[in-house]
């Protein structure tokens, strides 16, 4: 299983690695350039033109490695397809948004309601697939012994894990190489947890979505040279939530991923306080741009996060395995 792993994640890197420098170009000469929020940090101002929809590296890098490791030396499996599913699923919802936003040249692709009726859509065949093959609804509590039949309460479980995962992971891709880095930290953790498991094609596809996305923070560090957009964050988002449901750790997405539920907590709690205060909680959100506003150089802002969220995968492995 550790062969099938390594090759996983070598293969992806290499395939994003070895295609980006064709695919930047291409971008460039489509005119897929990235739009700038106007109300987001004046500094990003002259980050605007840079290609974006990058996220197509990763998501044929994932599908390529996949069907190389996943068919040639294990068997394909139902984990294997849902897994896929979910990731190149959202990365088309994510893909759609990114087009309409470059060819309308504006920030706003998807409205917020057909973005979620495309997510919730993907979730729901997602769980039918799952619940098909006797999938268990018990639910771990991370660190104890103790777990509680969810009974149809996983159905929305599911659902919501999806859509607030891909959603979440989407709020932190704001700076170069922020979500490559801290994206690739949570998908090396799952593919620890999941070879401790002996899952061998969970494991193989956290490998190889942590291999395409380091291949993709070569060139999207900073000064990035190119974006994922949507296209990437929502599958990546997507198909974290997958990874900890297939095997069975719920409940730890919240501790690998806390770095996106902090980043989405300070949009709630800034729109909150904005509503009942009148004023701001925060000089700017999500999270990393506070600390942008702050004072705090962009490297070290990406830096910190990369620090935080290896912080939260080492902890969420140990609780899983030592605890």
């Amino acid at each position: 299983m550790v062969a099938a792993i390594t090759a996983g994640l070598i293969t992806a890197f290499l395939l994003t690695v070895i295609f980006s420098p064709l695919t930047i170009p291409l971008l460039k000469r489509l005119k897929f350039g990235q739009s700038i929020r106007t109300e987001g940090p004046e500094s990003h101002m002259k980050k605007g033109g840079t290609p974006t929809m990058g996220g197509i590296m990763i998501l044929m890098s994932v599908l390529a490695a996949s069907i190389l490791i996943q068919g040639i030396v294990l068997s394909w499996s139902t984990n294997t397809f849902l897994l896929l599913l979910v990731t190149i699923g959202f990365g088309m919802v994510g893909f759609i948004d990114d087009y309409i936003k470059i060819t309308k040249k504006r920030n706003l692709g998807l409205t917020s309601r057909q973005k979620l009726a495309g997510q919730i859509l993907i979730a729901v065949i997602f769980f039918s697939v799952l619940n098909d093959s006797s999938f268990s609804t018990d639910i771990a509590v991370p660190g104890t012994s103790w777990s509680f039949e969810a009974g149809w309460f996983y159905f929305l479980l599911v659902v919501v894990m999806l859509v607030g995962s891909s959603n979440a992971v989407n709020l932190t891709d704001g700076l170069d190489g922020l979500l490559a880095g801290t994206g690739a930290v949570a998908f090396g953790a799952f593919a620890v947890l999941a070879w401790h498991a002996e899952m061998a094609d969970a494991a193989v596809f956290a490998a190889t979505a942590a291999g395409a996305v380091l291949g993709f923070l070569v060139f999207n560090a900073h000064p990035a040279k190119v974006f994922m957009g949507d296209t990437g964050s929502l599958a990546l988002g997507g198909g974290l939530a997958a990874l900890a449901i297939i095997t069975k750790m719920e409940l730890l997405l919240v501790i690998i991923g806390f770095v996106f539920v902090m980043e989405t907590l300070s949009v709630i709690l800034q729109v909150f306080f904005y509503k009942w205060k009148g004023t701001r909680l925060f000089k700017m959100s999500p999270l990393h741009h506070h600390f942008e506003l702050s004072g705090w150089s962009e490297w070290r802002v990406v830096v910190t996060f990369w620090t935080a969220a290896a912080v939260c995968a080492v902890a969420g492995i140990y609780i899983e395995v030592w605890i």
